[in-house]
């Protein structure tokens, strides 16, 4: 059986659809703790540079690809070549959402746990040093939240392109940005705040070190959903009349002032409540659950500033984990030429199945270890280390070479549409690009066997 392709309804459902699926946990989680980390300024400056050469050459070419083909990342990569390699960039771009989505949709449902416990009024217990790790540990509260999230997502994915990820993302997007201001204001109002927002956006160069680099382009991975097939499929329900770079250019500008805004939120208001004691800032992934926390409960209006906030991040997480989804469906959907309702099921089973690892690998199953990692820390270092550099790679070569640059820049500049960084964009694609994705792919590894330190 097959499906009539889904599209969505122009520019604006693209735009907010692949800015909600860039602006997750990526933004609001990562990208704050590790420019804290990595030298405030200057790693936002690196990072924004980045953004607009690398980020940008990404977007294009998987969105390009997708629209082409109107397929999802294994048919798009066959309806150009049916060799051994086009196989193999297709499918690890399908199976890279398939595995992420799981472990995903356990830190949403940690994110729901919070926000409920604000919501009752425990601000005060969040604070305290044991209730992350005692909540984690606790296998059944885990799994009943992680499956309150996996639902929900599977609910928008079942209702389809327009009536759910569209739907949801013009919704939730705007709800985003203006939660973001009201809690970034609230931020850098506080006590010695100001400290924090200097060291944030003042580049300080004596604060650069070659990881700054590395981190920086490792978190363009997470930051706009590069290399997950998450953009291959949404290229493939885009219009043709509607401008790709133009589009790319929209979710640039959302990414980057939305991980500006998480900064914003998240460094000014840990520099006032450690009076910018680096070390409570270099939290790393402990800041958002353990330190933000502490941080709320500091403040006059902590509880209500603490429901905003993990307001904020369940939002950026569900459209996230919409895009993850919708990647996966839409390949079974493709290839094995199920129904949207059959795929969607399938799915989530898979998600149930895997996401209760993660679930559990901090309580009953923490003695079982893959290569000294728990189930989610071995599935985020499969997928974002190792598979997703992979990918790029594949994705830079098959571009250039196989697809090659004048049927990219035809189907940009179809309708009088521009390509003003085509320059930039050939560079990129068949040099720079492969150069990075392969440094961040050994820098990864390396780090994690210990023979370098991140």
């Amino acid at each position: 059986m097959h499906n009539k392709r889904s599209t969505f309804s122009g520019k604006l459902g693209f735009v907010l659809s692949a800015a909600g699926a860039s602006v997750g946990l990526g933004n609001i989680w990562r990208f704050p703790y590790l420019a804290a980390k990595y030298g405030g300024g200057i790693f936002l400056l690196i990072y924004i540079v980045l953004a607009l050469t690398f980020g940008y050459t990404m977007i294009i070419a998987e969105t390009t690809l997708g629209r082409m083909t109107k397929k999802s990342p294994v048919g798009a990569f066959h309806t150009f070549a049916k060799t051994k390699f086009a196989s193999f960039s297709g499918w690890i771009n399908a199976i890279i959402p398939i595995l992420i989505v799981p472990y995903y949709s356990v830190i949403g449902g940690w994110v729901i746990k919070y926000l409920f416990e604000y919501l009752k009024g425990d601000a005060k217990l969040l604070a305290t040093d044991t209730y992350f790790s005692t909540f984690i540990s606790n296998g059944v509260s885990t799994e009943i939240c992680f499956i309150l999230f996996t639902f929900f997502t599977l609910a928008i994915i079942y209702a389809g392109v327009q009536n759910g990820i569209e739907r949801v993302s013009k919704f939730m997007m705007p709800v985003l940005v203006v939660l973001s201001v009201i809690i970034a204001g609230y931020s850098i109002s506080r006590p010695g705040a100001i400290e924090g927002v200097k060291y944030f956006l003042i580049p300080n160069f004596d604060n650069f070190s070659w990881m700054t680099v590395v981190s920086a382009m490792g978190q363009m991975f997470y930051s706009l959903s590069i290399a997950m097939g998450i953009l291959i499929t949404f290229g493939s329900y885009m219009k043709k009349d509607v401008s790709i770079e133009g589009s790319t250019e929209n979710v640039e500008i959302f990414d980057t002032a939305i991980a500006i805004m998480a900064g914003l939120m998240i460094i000014p208001a840990v520099f006032s409540f450690s009076g910018g004691d680096m070390e409570t800032l270099k939290a790393g992934p402990s800041l958002m659950f353990i330190t933000i926390p502490k941080v709320f409960a500091s403040m006059g209006l902590g509880t209500g500033i603490g429901i905003i906030f993990f307001l904020l991040v369940l939002f950026a997480a569900i459209t996230s984990s919409i895009a993850l989804t919708e990647s996966a469906v839409s390949t079974f959907q493709d290839e094995l030429h199920w129904s949207r309702k059959k795929s969607t099921i399938i799915l989530g089973i898979i998600m149930i199945g895997l996401g209760t690892l993660s679930c559990l690998g901090y309580g009953p199953l923490s003695n079982v270890t893959i290569i000294g990692m728990q189930f989610l820390d071995f599935f985020d270092f499969l997928t974002n280390s190792v598979m997703m550099p992979i990918a790029a790679i594949a994705i830079c070569i098959f571009v250039s070479r196989v697809v090659g640059l004048e049927k990219v820049e035809a189907e940009i500049t179809q309708d009088g549409n521009s390509f003003k960084r085509k320059k930039i964009f050939n560079f990129m694609i068949q040099y720079l690009c492969p150069i990075f994705a392969f440094i961040i792919l050994l820098s990864s590894i390396a780090n994690a066997f210990g023979f370098i330190s991140m």
